[in-house]
């Protein structure tokens, strides 16, 4: 019981501590340095800010394939493919319930064709059971395509202030008087006396957020382990659910502030955008980096990951049909996605307890 109570407590304190790094300096030194390369805001969202939202899940699978000899590699797979069920399920569906979205075409057709590129690639990878030089670099050269597209889309496409959207979530959070803003106000000034001011002193906050987000990340994939084998379930279980919607909390905080101001459609595609960064960055680059160091073809446990990357792959068919009823996401749709998840997390539980 001591170990399943620790470890949880370890879970969710690494989670919040987490969500204030990222918000509080690691997206917005991104956001500096993005400007400083004269970067447009697609551009800049899609690749900088997507790492700085993604930056936990990127953590626990490199963690996840350097420590015990990679024998939790599945942690760190199981993490990326639940948040990213995650952000679509339970981010646009919150968005929806908050005020339904009407959704632009032109970018979400062309965020949804690269999305369903990677979930494509990723159910090869699992079906196979291993991952090869070949296929991590296939995942990193769809990505840097997708920024390709986005740079030359920006002449059609109104261009998006992703970080703006991030930064009302955080101003709205700070401007809360309870205890619990409180706290985390004093801690994130805390932080603020080794990371500077992220605006002023982005590259010193940018380093020093990579710092904490690594040793958090690393404490949150053992504890995730420990918590697994404490209560006897297989640790991807743990991934899939209680690290990826940890994970995913703050970006879902920021898309509803937005969803009320009416711009449902921005937390739409910043979902789909974040689900293209996690598993083609999020899953290439720590595989990459593993055969890099001289580690041959990737195995992975692939009996908890099929299940749930099959339902990713629904979820490409689900928001092609949003996109057939007139572009709105209605409020009974938004419902009807929070009830798959909560299906879904009911039967990974019950299919592995």
């Amino acid at each position: 019981m001591l170990a399943i109570v620790t470890s949880l407590i370890v879970i969710v304190v690494s989670v919040y501590l987490l969500s204030i790094i990222t918000d509080a300096y690691f997206i917005i030194s991104l956001d500096q340095i993005a400007q400083q390369l004269h970067l447009p805001n697609n551009v800049a969202g899609a690749s900088l800010m997507a790492m700085g939202s993604s930056a936990p899940e990127l953590a626990i699978a490199i963690f996840s394939l350097f420590v015990a000899g990679g024998a939790h590699s599945d942690v760190g797979i199981g993490t990326i493919v639940g948040s990213a069920i995650f952000n679509i399920l339970v981010i646009t569906g919150v968005s929806a319930v908050a005020n339904p979205a009407h959704i632009s075409w032109k970018v979400i057709t062309r965020d949804i064709l690269m999305y369903s590129v990677g979930v494509i690639l990723l159910l090869i990878t699992i079906y196979d059971g291993k991952v090869t030089l070949l296929e991590a670099s296939i995942y990193l050269a769809v990505y840097a395509i997708y920024l390709i597209i986005l740079y030359k889309w920006d002449a059609y496409v109104k261009d998006t202030d992703v970080v703006g959207i991030v930064e009302e979530a955080i101003q709205k959070e700070h401007s809360c008087t309870d205890i619990y803003h409180r706290v985390t106000i004093a801690i994130s000034k805390g932080i603020g006396f080794l990371a500077g001011n992220a605006r002023t002193s982005y590259l010193r906050a940018f380093f020093v957020s990579i710092a904490f987000v690594a040793i958090i990340s690393y404490a949150l994939a053992e504890s995730a382990v420990a918590f697994a084998e404490a209560i006897h379930v297989p640790a991807v279980v743990v991934a899939l659910t209680v690290l990826a919607a940890g994970t995913s909390v703050p970006d879902m905080f920021a898309s509803i502030v937005v969803a009320k101001q009416g711009r449902g459609d921005m937390a739409v595609a910043n979902a789909v955008g974040s689900n293209i960064f996690d598993m083609l960055v999020g899953l290439g680059l720590p595989w990459l980096l593993a055969m890099a160091m001289g580690s041959g073809a990737i195995a992975i446990d692939t009996a908890g990951l099929m299940t749930s990357a099959l339902l990713l792959f629904g979820t490409v068919i689900l928001l092609f049909i949003f996109l057939l009823t007139k572009l709105k996401l209605s409020r009974w749709e938004g419902w009807a996605l929070l009830a798959i998840y909560a299906g879904y997390v009911a039967y990974i539980w019950l299919a592995n307890g």
